[in-house]
């Protein structure tokens, strides 16, 4: 039962009609109450037959508008709006509180819920800037109904004026209804995700040559574009999801083979980003482990040429050691021979001097044979 009405919601939707549910529109008598000059209403335009026939001041008037016209749909685009704002469009679009919740507060992650009559779509767009090598993400909201499509900004990304333009552009596809609409957005949104993969592989492949030039700084790169990826993958995984769910509802619906190639076609570019996605996570886990096996073989290369260093160093030690020891034998002899006291039989002996000599010399040789057999000289 559940899937008859969801089914029949599809088929509403892709037919424009007007609200199962009654719009009462204020009397004749009675002002609408006036749209606020300050308020966060983009574009706000009635169209019938896939052609804009209305453009009126707010949503009070596209009300208005919708029950003066037939079969016909409302889109109306909104930047940041107040919860005020979307409370007093709550009871008019049937819109849930918790959707609403929702879309003001925004922080949400891609998904697609129903209420009732009304789709509620979240959507993650992606930018890539070329000047800080940065991946900036901003949100979409989108209120897909029977007859009307209201789309909630709360970034400068995607542009939905280039969006209705081309929809404005294509009567034919317009005319298919809101969820038309919201196939029109979420390939908008998809096609902005191409660059930013390029933007994300050109990144890939500096930091490989970063690592094998030994760039100390690349270390923060790799986590950082690693983090960029998760929260891109965050944004579009969620899509072939959604997708699968939209598509796997019109094969009971006749007459959306169009829609649903539309969607088979978005569902396709998602899996490539995926995929791609996917592998720039697991080309940056390679990468770190690689980083990490040649800073560790940088660190025992230096590791190496300091101990090799210390035990030059040592050498050199032992060679000034060894030669200190062995001017310092003579030394000793002469120092002893030099005190000058007046009982040195030694110094009476008439080859005192000889065998002094002799013995400072044996001295020498003597530690000269015993440093170079412990190869300290």
């Amino acid at each position: 039962m559940k899937s008859m009405r969801f089914s029949s919601m599809i088929k509403g939707i892709t037919q424009v009609r007007p609200s199962s549910r009654p719009i009462t529109p204020a009397p004749d008598d009675t002002p609408a109450e006036p749209y606020e000059p300050h308020s966060s209403m983009v574009d706000n335009a009635i169209y019938l037959h896939g052609k804009r026939v209305l453009s009126p001041d707010g949503p009070a008037a596209a009300i208005a508008a919708l029950n003066k016209t037939p079969g016909g749909m409302a889109w109306i685009g909104l930047y940041r709006p107040s919860a005020d704002e979307l409370l007093e469009m709550e009871n008019d679009f049937d819109l849930h509180p918790l959707a609403i919740e929702d879309a003001v507060g925004a922080h949400q992650r891609p998904k697609l819920e129903r209420y009732a009559e009304v789709f509620f779509v979240v959507l993650r767009s992606a930018l890539y800037v070329d000047d800080r090598e940065e991946v900036e993400f901003g949100e979409l909201h989108l209120f897909v109904g029977p007859n009307f499509v209201i789309s909630v900004r709360h970034s400068e990304s995607p542009d939905l004026s280039v969006v209705r333009r081309r929809m404005e552009g294509d009567p034919d596809l317009l005319a298919l209804g809101p969820i038309a609409v919201l196939y029109a957005i979420m390939d908008a949104v998809v096609d902005q995700y191409a660059p930013v993969v390029a933007g994300l592989e050109t990144d890939i492949d500096q930091i490989e040559a970063q690592v094998f030039e030994g760039d100390p700084k690349v270390s923060r790169r790799i986590y950082e574009l690693s983090q960029e990826v998760l929260d891109f993958q965050r944004a579009t995984l969620p899509l072939s999801a959604m997708l699968e769910a939209l598509r796997s509802q019109f094969d009971q619906v006749e007459g959306t083979l169009e829609l649903k190639r539309a969607f088979r076609d978005v569902a396709d570019h998602v899996s490539v980003v995926n995929d791609k996605v996917d592998g720039f996570r697991q080309t940056l886990r390679e990468i770190l482990t690689v980083n990490a096996t040649l800073v560790a073989q940088r660190q025992n290369e230096d590791m190496k040429k300091l101990a090799e260093t210390s035990n030059h160093q040592n050498d050199e030690v032992k060679k000034i050691s060894a030669w200190a020891a062995i001017f310092f034998a003579p030394t000793v002899v002469t120092g002893i021979y030099g005190m000058n006291f007046d009982f040195m039989p030694e110094l009476h002996f008439v080859w005192g001097y000889p065998a002094a000599i002799g013995l400072m010399a044996a001295l020498s040789i003597g530690l000269y044979i015993m440093f170079k057999r412990r190869g300290w000289l």
